[in-house]
């Protein structure tokens, strides 16, 4: 390819609803995809950009059953735990918001960042050492959103404790978690995020985070 593409209006068009149509999904189908979807999409996040182009992701992907219910339990637990951290009606409302997939989603897999990686040298990461994980975010966001170009759903398990699902999946000790993810076709499609569709927070405009110095 020589030269940059140009993206017309259109494309800018249907790139914002893109935008705005990735949700992060919990309510899944257990319908198998397509074979080879998860390495496909695999490929595209590996286009995302990187501190010194170390690449620091590294994706576990999840099949064994042993292993998911052993996820399932440390889901459980931490659930459990933060719900005791909320009183009165703010704790009425949480046990009954859904906050995972894993029960039905076909697909699951966990995503590190790999803090002794020696590619990249270290080049952007001596002065700010946690470009690491930023760069592994930027890796699933992009995965996120070619997943949704593609009718999937991808959800992202935050309630977890680390160190225990690091153990159960056996990794190596200088990976990082940075999230354990669910993928699969969604139950339902909303524009809506499901936690505003279910009172517990209110999307806010751009402009509440904008400071001008």
């Amino acid at each position: 390819m020589t030269g940059a593409p140009t993206f017309d209006p259109e494309f800018r068009k249907r790139l914002h609803e893109l935008l705005m149509w990735r949700r992060d999904v919990r309510r899944f189908r257990t319908d198998p995809l397509p074979e080879g979807t998860l390495e496909r999409l695999l490929d595209i996040a590996n286009l995302a950009p990187s501190v010194g182009l170390s690449q620091p992701w590294r994706f576990v992907i999840v099949e064994d059953p042993v292993r998911r219910q052993a996820v399932r339990q440390i889901f459980a637990d931490a659930n459990a735990a933060a719900l005791a951290g909320y009183a009165d009606e703010r704790g009425k409302l949480y046990a009954t918001l859904k906050l995972a997939g894993l029960d039905n989603a076909p697909i699951q897999f966990a995503c590190f960042a790999d803090r002794g990686t020696s590619q990249g040298s270290e080049l952007g990461r001596q002065t700010m050492p946690e470009m690491i994980e930023y760069s592994v975010v930027a890796a699933l966001n992009t995965l996120w959103l070619a997943a949704r170009a593609e009718g999937l759903g991808l959800g992202w398990v935050s309630i977890l404790d680390p160190a225990r699902l690091a153990a159960a999946l056996e990794v190596p000790s200088q990976w990082t978690l940075i999230g354990y993810l669910c993928l699969g076709y969604a139950e339902k499609d909303d524009l809506t995020p499901e936690l505003e569709r279910a009172g517990w927070e209110q999307r806010r405009p751009s402009s509440d985070f904008i400071i001008r110095r």
